[in-house]
């Protein structure tokens, strides 16, 4: 019986796990190795942020769900990998082996990188549910006595939407709370131009959130690095596009929120501190081909965020390229196909379609972009904002929440509009 586990519990590993046990029954034996007992639903952190939603409401209890699925889970965490002889040492002393071995970690978000930032120095973060827990009881402490406002993502971020989402749904709660004349408000962020994303833009990304922040009194501060930020102020250097200084700027905030760059979790380091060679690039991101699999160790297989994806385009300050729901859900099912395959003693030929599909929520309404494929040239360039992009939000949570209580292998809501819908039906529903 082929031994698989999956490094990671997060929206791509759990979907793994559950897709690995449909498509190969009972005949394999799957574990599942993470750091918490508790899936969260990273989508709807900046709801929780503002109190909109609380924590528990978007946590499934892992344990119960996996053992009705005969599925093995451990939470003590990782801490090293040795793809040589097939084996991973837990923190706890204990080890476990594979035959076939499926990293789905997400990243490590690098707050050491710029001075003051993050949960530990004077900014804010939504990246994951604790630190949007915390970061709600600031926003409360904040409304009570508000002031200057800086949200963003900083140099070598490759997750934009969350930072739109979080400043505008921050804009709808202070309206809400009457005191929206008491915040002004900077965005700052190392795209190019507003509505980049990573992607080069998707439809007209840049001229509808260009609209949408002015309508909402939003400045705005592109192709930026965060230098520093204190406890009263965000440090910021703004560049031309040659990458020669065109300001610096010393914004006064009294409640930041940036999203970070990303690198790769600890336990793809050796015992040198180096990163496992031929397992990840530089930064420590899983190299994989075409068939999400990585070229030195092919029992190994590397899914979402932890993946190594090239950045799409030169830019003036560093940004990566973003893994959407829909894109990991894509590399999910062909990663289970192709173990599917191995296992059968067949070589892999699934490919993931690398699409984006994209509900961003503003609390008041949305905006909804669809790239197909992610990167251009694309056959499918759309995008629209509306109200029933802050409805589609909703209902994608719930639906979600429930295929991780239920174990379900169903599609992910983001496909599931793909299917029922098309793209021609979701452009007539947004006129």
């Amino acid at each position: 019986m082929p031994k698989i586990v999956v490094l990671g519990a997060g929206i791509g590993g759990v979907p793994m796990a559950f897709e690995l046990r449909d498509q190969l029954g009972r005949s394999a034996e799957i574990t599942v190795l993470a750091e918490s007992d508790y899936f969260h639903f990273v989508p709807s952190n900046p709801w929780v942020a503002v109190k909109w939603r609380k924590s528990e409401d978007i946590k499934v209890f892992l344990p119960d769900v996996f053992k009705k699925l005969g599925i093995e889970f451990s939470s003590v965490g990782v801490k090293s990998l040795s793809p040589a002889s097939n084996s991973i040492e837990l923190r706890d002393g204990s080890s476990v082996s594979y035959d076939y071995l499926v990293i789905a970690t997400g990243p490590h978000l690098a707050f050491d990188e710029i001075e003051g930032l993050g949960p530990q120095g004077h900014s804010r973060s939504i990246c994951h549910v604790d630190h949007a827990a915390a970061a709600s009881d600031r926003w409360e402490e904040f409304c009570k006595d508000p002031g200057p406002m800086v949200v963003g993502a900083v140099q070598g971020a490759s997750c934009f939407g969350p930072a739109y989402e979080y400043a505008l749904t921050a804009v709808t709660d202070l309206r809400k709370r009457k005191i929206r004349n008491r915040v002004p408000m900077t965005f700052v962020t190392s795209e190019p131009y507003i509505g980049h994303l990573g992607l080069g833009g998707v439809g007209d990304t840049k001229g509808m959130l260009e609209s949408v922040m002015r309508d909402r009194d939003i400045k705005w501060i592109t192709n930026a690095k965060v230098d520093r930020i204190t406890e009263n102020s965000v440090e910021v250097t703004e560049v031309n596009d040659d990458g020669s200084v065109k300001k610096v700027h010393s914004l006064p905030s009294k409640y930041s929120m940036f999203l970070p760059a990303f690198r790769g979790v600890d336990c793809l380091r050796g015992e040198d501190g180096k990163w496992i060679e031929g397992l990840t690039n530089p930064r420590g991101f899983i190299l994989i081909d075409k068939h999400q699999r990585n070229p030195a160790y092919p029992n190994i297989f590397g899914i979402g965020v932890c993946t190594a994806i090239p950045a799409f385009e030169p830019t003036p300050v560093p940004v990566g390229v973003p893994k959407t729901g829909y894109m990991i859900e894509s590399m999910v099912t062909a990663t289970a196909h192709n173990i599917k395959d191995l296992v059968s003693g067949r070589a892999p030929t699934h490919e993931p379609t690398w699409n984006a599909v994209c509900l961003a929520d503003f609390g008041d309404s949305g905006e909804a972009f669809v790239a197909l494929p992610q990167i251009p040239p694309r056959n499918i360039n759309w995008a629209s904002q509306r109200y029933w992009v802050h409805l589609a939000k909703v209902a994608f949570e719930k639906y979600f929440l429930r295929k991780i209580r239920i174990g379900s292998s169903e599609p992910g809501y983001e496909r599931y509009i793909m299917k029922t819908l098309g793209i021609e039906r979701l452009r007539s529903e947004a006129k």
